[in-house]
């Protein structure tokens, strides 16, 4: 593990745990433990958080939904410390899973993200709706698979940066995210940047970053 990154970075490095055994899962814990670090865990799926043995499964707060997995007792039950001002835009609930690892993430790192869900482009209305609650966020993060076409309308309506997050939620052309992630890419709507196709935890650190709340350990906040 790179216990360094976070002094460096401000963000502490996760672990992606898809493709590595329970035992290589369960001794990062251990090592996380003897080092009396906070760990994230992400790509957790349901069979490898049931491999575990018992032991290390029930230090870690998890979340099937997500596929996270939280160890440290600063947020075990993945509770935020404080509100955020990020704020995290679903257009529908299939994206939710991608949403709440962002959410995880940044509950993680002690912040409070409110999920806003079920506002995609195919029903304006909803997001007509919610948009003067989006609107207070200096940061957002929006999660959208299919056309992606939240991301520029989003964008066009907020003074906020945008972080778009493709997902891989789609059929027939969209499938695996290309679409979406094409479209975030392409996007005319000025704000806008980008991170991979279901990159949930990647878009809380980039808007953790944004928002000067990641700082490498001893620094302060500039003016």
């Amino acid at each position: 593990m790179d216990w360094d990154r976070e002094r460096r970075t401000g963000v502490p490095e996760a672990v992606l745990c898809e493709r590595k055994s329970s035992e290589q899962i369960a001794a990062i814990i251990a090592a996380a433990r003897a080092e009396n670090r906070k760990l994230l865990l992400t790509r957790v799926s349901t069979a490898a958080f049931a491999a575990l043995a018992r032991d290390a499964a029930d230090l870690l707060d998890y979340d099937p939904l997500s596929s996270t997995a939280i160890l440290g007792a600063v947020n075990q039950a993945g509770e935020a410390t404080i509100e955020s001002p990020i704020g995290i835009v679903a257009a529908g609930t299939s994206d939710l899973p991608v949403a709440r690892e962002a959410l995880r993430a940044l509950a993680f790192h002690g912040h409070a993200a409110p999920i806003i869900a079920d506002v995609g482009v195919a029903g304006l209305w909803r997001l007509l709706e919610q948009i003067e609650q989006i609107r207070r966020f200096k940061i957002v993060i929006a999660v959208a698979g299919m056309e992606g076409a939240l991301f520029s309308v989003l964008a066009g309506l907020v003074a906020a940066p945008v972080i778009a997050v493709p997902t891989s939620v789609g059929y027939g052309v969209a499938t695996g995210g290309m679409v979406a992630l094409h479209a975030a890419l392409a996007s005319c709507a000025s704000g806008v940047v980008v991170v991979n196709i279901d990159n949930g935890f990647g878009a809380a650190a980039a808007a953790l970053k944004m928002l000067g709340a990641a700082r490498p350990a001893g620094t302060t906040p500039g003016p």
